[in-house]
């Protein structure tokens, strides 16, 4: 009996190590296809830096958007509140002749305008200036990303609270 009680312990620890490890590495893998909302890496040639800023006034707006941003591999150098609030809608400025780049950057957040201004005084290739009617919820294709799996340990961890207005770069 003693010989079986330990057979069946050790395979409960294996199952056990195999569910945490499978969680831990399912940040990486994907399974299945990607589903309406899935979110791909943006495809821009060549390095693209963004500022991205609150026109809108609603808290949290562009912290959201660079925490999107980056997750699609862009390099967001800035994020705070624009000079003033205003209720314009979200746009995306092309500052450096780089439109499609632009274009990129405003389908993943879901921006339909896209304007270019260039300004070599910018230390930017594109600024985008969100307005009060954008949300994460604005889903490029509308629908709504599913929950993460019963198994994906990452739901259980919260995120921690940043301060609006902080950069990246020190500025």
């Amino acid at each position: 009996m003693g010989q079986r009680l330990r057979a069946l312990t050790l395979l409960v620890v294996l199952m056990g190590a195999g569910v945490l490890l499978g969680s831990a590495l399912s940040q990486w893998w994907e399974f299945g296809p990607p589903g309406p909302g899935a979110r791909r890496p943006v495809e821009i040639q060549g390095r693209l830096q963004v500022e991205v800023l609150n026109g809108g006034g609603n808290a949290g707006m562009a912290r959201e958007a660079t925490i999107l941003l980056r997750d699609l591999g862009l390099d967001v150098v800035y994020y705070g509140n624009a000079e003033n609030f205003s209720p314009e809608p979200s746009v995306v400025i092309d500052r450096v002749g780089r439109l499609p780049a632009a274009r990129a950057v405003a389908d993943a957040l879901g921006v339909e305008r896209v304007v270019s201004d260039p300004d070599s005084t910018r230390f930017v290739d594109v600024t985008v200036h969100l307005g009060p009617e954008w949300s994460l919820d604005t889903e490029p294709s509308g629908d709504e990303v599913s929950p993460p799996a019963w198994w994906d340990l990452r739901r259980y961890i919260r995120k921690r609270p940043s301060i609006e207005g902080s950069s990246s770069t020190g500025r």
